[in-house]
């Protein structure tokens, strides 16, 4: 095992090379699974104005503070009306949620407080129970206020965050561009995804998987390509990703130690800025990386199908979310039971596609997701795959009920 990297090692080269990309602005619409590089600050406050919590009646608290007591509704403000009408003791005004509070009012009650209330806008109410001043007034800045802080810088925008950025009144978005990727699939054996391959062919997983794999991750998809163990058709391939302003290219295959390694062989130059390395992983030992002349990152992947997304969660994805400027770089772990054993590769750390047996909320455990193991071709068992199960280089069997970092997917 002598002259191997450790993955951490290998992971810290790749993201000391890493340079972010540049900002630019979108609106809310837009920005979903961006990450921020300005934060958000409120334009407005949250909520923008007194409103009724409840649907009922705009009350002066002192006027119900010994119930039973009639009252003449004299207004009707439904949610969205501008009025604020103006009444005296002895009067209230019917109110919708989230309809701006009447200033002469300083309590809501609510409809079930009330007999009489719901059939007329206006006419009389009785009030069965005491309203205290404030009760269901939802004060206009209690959640934010105008400058405060919505979304700090380097959060990844989802749902919940875009609704906030909006009811704070912001507009538009300083947002990383998106890493742009190209995805190159090398081998005599493929075909283009949707072809009918013939004898000795087959499909291009890879590619389609990579490309998944980098939107998920928050990039674009700027070039794809599929070649043969051809060095001009490669070369060809990385001229085009040049000119599609690939941030980053994924190569598929063609790199380890066999006759037709066209990747290998077609950066062998010392000056090709190309350097491929063996890391103490399984599945995925050999593994290249560097920075071409043209400027993009180039990260060279093993062809076997489990090898090729298991190096992309482990090294390319850190790598787009860096560039992206987001805080967190690697997928969430938990530490879980082994629900069985199963062999593992001495001296190598072992990433196993698994499943998480969520029958007992309180011990989840992890098993392996097909019986095959974490066999690098086994491209059909990663469809049952939820996460990895991370086994030490220094582990030589894992045993039921044995405690393991596991890598959640989606």
């Amino acid at each position: 095992m002598s002259g191997m990297r450790e993955v951490e090692e290998h992971l810290a080269a790749i993201l000391a090379a890493v340079t972010p990309t540049g900002d630019e602005r979108v609106t809310p619409a837009d920005a979903q699974g961006r990450v921020l590089r300005a934060a958000v600050v409120a334009r407005l406050d949250i909520p923008a104005f007194d409103n009724s919590a409840m649907d009922g009646f705009a009350v002066r608290a002192d006027d119900v503070a010994s119930p039973p007591v009639t009252l003449r509704v004299i207004a009707d403000l439904p949610a969205g009306s501008a009025l604020d009408p103006s009444f005296g003791a002895g009067e209230a005004v019917r109110i919708m949620t989230g309809a701006p509070v009447p200033t002469a009012a300083d309590a809501i009650v609510p409809f079930e407080d009330t007999v009489g209330g719901l059939a007329d806008s206006f006419g009389e109410i009785t009030v069965t129970a005491p309203a205290r001043q404030g009760a269901f007034v939802r004060r206009r800045g209690v959640d934010v206020r105008v400058g405060d802080e919505v979304v700090p810088s380097g959060a990844v925008l989802g749902p919940l965050q875009l609704g906030a950025a909006t009811a704070a009144g912001v507009t538009d978005l300083v947002v990383a561009r998106r890493p742009r990727v190209a995805i190159v699939s090398t081998g005599d054996e493929l075909v283009m995804a949707g072809q009918t391959p013939g004898p000795g062919r087959l499909p291009d997983s890879n590619g389609v998987q990579l490309a998944a794999l980098a939107l998920e991750a928050g990039a674009e998809v700027a070039f794809r390509a599929v070649v043969p163990d051809d060095d001009a058709a490669f070369l060809a391939a990385i001229a085009g990703a040049v000119s599609a302003r690939a941030d980053l290219i994924v190569t598929s295959g063609g790199i380890s130690a066999g006759a037709f390694e066209v990747v290998k062989t077609a950066l062998a130059a010392p000056d090709s800025g190309i350097e491929f390395v063996r890391v103490r992983m399984q599945p995925g030992k050999p593994q290249a990386f560097g920075r071409l002349a043209a400027g993009p990152l180039l990260f060279g992947l093993p062809g076997n199908p489990v090898s090729s997304a298991l190096s992309f969660e482990v090294f390319v994805r850190p790598a787009i979310r860096a560039m992206a400027g987001a805080r967190d770089l690697a997928r969430p772990l938990l530490r879980l039971a082994a629900a069985s054993g199963w062999r593992t590769p001495p001296g190598r750390r072992q990433y196993l596609p698994a499943v998480i047996d969520r029958s007992d909320p309180a011990a989840w455990t992890v098993a392996p997701a097909t019986a095959g193991g974490s066999g690098s071709h086994l491209a059909g068992g990663l469809a049952r795959a939820e996460a990895y199960a991370i086994v030490p280089a220094d582990m030589d069997e894992v045993s039921a009920g044995d405690l393991l970092d596991v890598m959640l997917l989606g």
